[in-house]
């Protein structure tokens, strides 16, 4: 068998409906490029096993919850390519998407990581919104053409196997859903690495219509936002409470005079900085459960 270029590693926890549309548009890839993908199953019940299995695709599970940098650090160990490219299991991937990367890792030679544009799709429509908000998921639209940049997120990121080697794995302690990937990426740029946003390599962040509703974006919401603090904290980058609260009763305000549904995400997010800010500091340095 010919070796792949590109490993494609999908990290993955107890939900295999959303996984069976990120590998059914995987499979849709029109590309010459030699590659494989690789499920990583964080969870403890292995619920991918039988998506992966239906796919053909390469799987492998922790069998325990460990975190999503856990399962980035094993599908690097597992991956046979150069090129390590992850994309989380919510995505839905357009048939040209490996062509645009493996094209951009051959024409930014210089670059040791890779993103690409991240943009949201909601089926059955999202919560009204005032046009004042960014979209409650994670999204990411630096522009038409390609440009090095500070800024890619693990739903669409890749990165050079010798970069790994040279400024080390994904941090493990990073058990939150925020700033893991970004950890990383900073190491590299200290170290004097560069990074290159490939515009033609994007790619869509789904929520299906049960979850695309209030209620669970504002769950959603609340945890994204205990886990920004989080993050901010470990970076010595947080604000102080006065500033997280200006914040939520703005939220509150925007809400009530715009009559804005997604104002409620926006603070859903807010109160939930607030909380962890409440939190006291874990004894070791870092994000704890």
């Amino acid at each position: 068998m010919t070796e792949p270029e590109i490993t494609v590693v999908v990290p993955t926890r107890d939900r295999p409906g959303y996984l069976e549309v990120t590998l059914a548009s995987l499979a849709r890839q029109e590309t010459r490029t030699p590659h494989e993908i690789l499920v990583v199953d964080d969870g403890a019940g292995g619920a991918g096993a039988a998506v992966a299995a239906r796919h053909g695709v390469r799987y492998t599970g922790h069998g325990v919850p460990r975190s999503l940098n856990a399962a980035r650090n094993t599908g690097v160990r597992e991956a046979r390519a150069p090129v390590i490219a992850f994309v989380d299991d919510d995505v839905l991937v357009p048939s040209h998407w490996l062509s645009a990367l493996a094209r951009g890792v051959r024409d930014h030679p210089e670059a040791e990581a890779f993103g690409g544009p991240i943009h949201a799709r909601f089926e059955g429509g999202a919560p009204r919104s005032c046009g004042r908000e960014d979209p409650p998921i994670t999204v990411l639209d630096l522009g038409a053409a390609d440009r090095e940049t500070d800024t890619v997120w693990g739903a669409n990121f890749a990165v050079r196997r010798s970069a790994i080697e040279r400024v080390g794995s994904f941090d493990e302690r990073i058990v939150r859903p925020h700033g893991d990937e970004e950890e990383w990426v900073e190491r590299l740029r200290v170290a004097g690495g560069r990074v290159v946003y490939l515009a033609g390599a994007g790619l869509e962040h789904r929520r299906t219509a049960a979850d695309a509703r209030l209620v669970p974006l504002a769950l959603a919401a609340y945890a994204r936002g205990r886990a920004a603090r989080a993050s901010d904290r470990r970076r010595g980058r947080a604000p102080e409470l006065g500033g997280e609260l200006r914040v939520l009763a703005g939220c509150g305000w925007h809400t009530l005079r715009r009559a804005c549904p997604q104002g409620i995400v926006m603070g859903a997010h807010a109160a939930g900085r607030v909380v962890e800010t409440l939190r006291p500091l874990p004894a070791r340095v870092g994000d704890s459960p």
